[in-house]
């Protein structure tokens, strides 16, 4: 019988499909393995392609070879032109598209995959993600930073080189300010913060969770909307991403790249979206939010029950997913 499961985060709902449900090694895809040259001509990430992209913003290290940059994205969903002034006419409202977007090219490799990176190259990215994040807010305009990875064409991405996006708003979107209100009721009710307390209830069950270190918790969440969704759990309460100490990036990088190196074995390197999921801006000092990552393998299509009612159709059991990655044995991981 199917299952009707809440995420106690958003209140949505989840239909977990157990008639339709696929045994956690048939999600696999056969793909060559890394079938990406080291270096593309035609590709504005490769060392030797500058003049493809605009001028660099910040690189790591800022002499010598580069390990990461990050540069304007070339065509940016949102400019620093205009101001965040607000037209309205009758019900229709608008202002300029006013923000920042940025690319971050994540190696000089045009293969180099993260579960490949040595293990300081994923903390200069992870370092990199946090220096942008902070030099982001110091602009008053800018409310939310969304900083975020898609890996394949199924995930968004129309270049192949990894690289990662931010994007800095000077609005808080809708859909993320309702889950924030989940989470401050629950905080103004107990006193708690809800992702702390879900956190220590998937330690308490063990069913869902993938791995543990000093830092962090790897988990596939009780109403998963997607088959092997992965949250990346801190287990000290920050809201903001931006708060990352620097112990705190060296052992995330560590559960990063297993993380990945157990998605990209275990299901053949599927195309996915990965998110740093944070506070607002101004919110990022209160207590109500726990900063996490969020991975999406790109398994499935959402489809019309989806879109017209909001309700996702998971056909793999949370608990046998994380199960499935938990067994995966470590020597087999790159």
């Amino acid at each position: 019988m199917s299952e009707l499961r809440q995420d106690p985060t958003t209140y949505d709902w989840v239909i977990i499909a157990r008639e339709r449900a696929r045994r956690p090694h048939e999600f696999k895809k056969e793909r060559p393995d890394r079938p990406e040259p080291v270096w593309s001509g035609t590709c504005p990430f490769c060392p030797g392609n500058e003049r493809m992209t605009p001028e660099v913003l910040a690189r790591y290290p800022e002499e010598g070879d580069w390990v990461l940059k990050i540069v304007p994205n070339k065509y940016p969903a949102l400019t620093p032109d205009g101001s965040t002034a607000r037209e309205e006419r009758k019900l229709f409202r608008k202002t300029h598209g006013y923000g920042r977007h940025e690319v971050l090219i994540e190696t000089p490799v045009h293969n180099e995959y993260i579960p490949f990176m040595s293990a300081p190259h994923v903390e200069s990215l992870i370092r990199a993600y946090r220096d942008r994040y902070n030099e982001l807010k110091k602009d008053p305009l800018i409310k939310e930073i969304i900083i975020f990875k898609n890996h394949g064409a199924g995930a968004g991405t129309s270049l192949q080189h990894p690289h990662s996006q931010i994007v800095a708003s000077p609005i808080v979107p809708p859909y993320i300010r309702r889950k924030y209100e989940v989470t401050i009721q629950y905080f103004d009710n107990t006193g708690r913060c809800l992702h702390l307390d879900l956190l220590a209830d998937e330690l308490d069950e063990k069913t869902r969770v993938v791995s543990e270190s000093v830092h962090f918790v790897s988990l596939h969440p009780f109403a998963s909307h997607y088959p092997f969704e992965t949250w990346i759990m801190p287990r000290v309460l920050k809201s903001s991403f931006g708060n990352i100490s620097e112990e705190e990036i060296k052992d995330l990088a560590a559960v990063l790249k297993d993380v990945l190196a157990r998605i990209y074995h275990g299901l053949g390197n599927p195309d996915y979206n990965l998110i740093i999921d944070t506070t607002p801006v101004e919110d990022e000092e209160q207590s109500y939010y726990l900063w996490h990552i969020q991975i999406i393998p790109r398994l499935i299509q959402p489809a019309g029950f989806e879109l017209g009612s909001g309700i996702y159709i998971n056909v793999a059991l949370p608990e046998e997913t994380a199960a499935f990655m938990r067994e995966l044995k470590v020597e087999e991981l790159a």
